[in-house]
């Protein structure tokens, strides 16, 4: 059996919170459930090419808030926060066709991230733009771990891709990695994300983990 632990689910409660927050009974818990993972899905979808670095979803007995963190918030809010009217209705609208029942008051929250370097996910999707370009994987994965590294309070970088790398006809892993990674440590704040590079040629999976330094309880 493999002792791999998903960087995140290894340090729920210690340094992570749930991305779904929300208490219900058996009756609702099924129903919601399968609303988070729908509309994530459909959003993930959506957004995609927006540098979305998570999607948060919080509940409470009237309330349902969509909380979207990205480094380029203007792109979702658009002029005048037209956008993110749209993107509101259509979340709704997709509720109704997923025979989901509307909340009683809907939010939708668009949240900056300040350093994208260091986001796990924002990376991954910066890796798989440039696989999408054509550009040659190499110099794609050697200049983002450059720009992780020198991004402020990060201190160790890894990257992993697979797949027919260049368009190879056999499938390979290629792995760049700068500084320490220490995945045992549950104080250790490790951010990991999965990404796909879809080409002609087939799917390339990429893997980014970036490690940003060690956090204590402050006293």
């Amino acid at each position: 059996m493999s002792k791999i632990v998903h960087p995140y689910a290894h340090r729920l409660i210690i340094l992570r919170d749930w991305k779904s927050r929300w208490f219900a009974d058996a009756k609702k818990y099924g129903n919601y459930l399968k609303s988070d993972v729908l509309i994530r899905e459909f959003l993930e979808k959506k957004l995609r090419g927006m540098y979305i670095s998570s999607i948060e979803i919080e509940r409470n007995q009237k309330t349902t808030r969509f909380i979207i963190k990205t480094s380029r918030p203007g792109l979702i809010i658009g002029r005048s926060g037209e956008g993110a009217t749209k993107l509101k209705e259509e979340i709704l609208k997709k509720m109704d066709k997923l025979k989901i029942a509307r909340p009683e008051d809907f939010k939708l929250e668009i949240v900056e991230v300040t350093n994208p370097e260091a986001d796990a996910a924002i990376v991954a999707y910066m890796i798989a733009e440039g696989l999408e370009k054509r550009m040659p994987y190499r110099r794609v994965i050697k200049q983002i771990i450059e720009k992780v590294m020198s991004a402020h309070g990060v201190e160790g970088a890894r990257i992993v891709l697979g797949g027919r790398l260049g368009g190879a006809e056999i499938a390979r892993t290629e792995e760049l990695k700068r500084g320490s990674i220490p995945l045992q440590t549950f104080r250790a704040d490790i951010d990991f994300k999965r990404e796909r590079a879809v080409m002609s040629y087939g799917t390339i999976g990429i893997k980014v983990w970036i490690y940003r330094g060690k956090i204590f309880t402050k006293k």
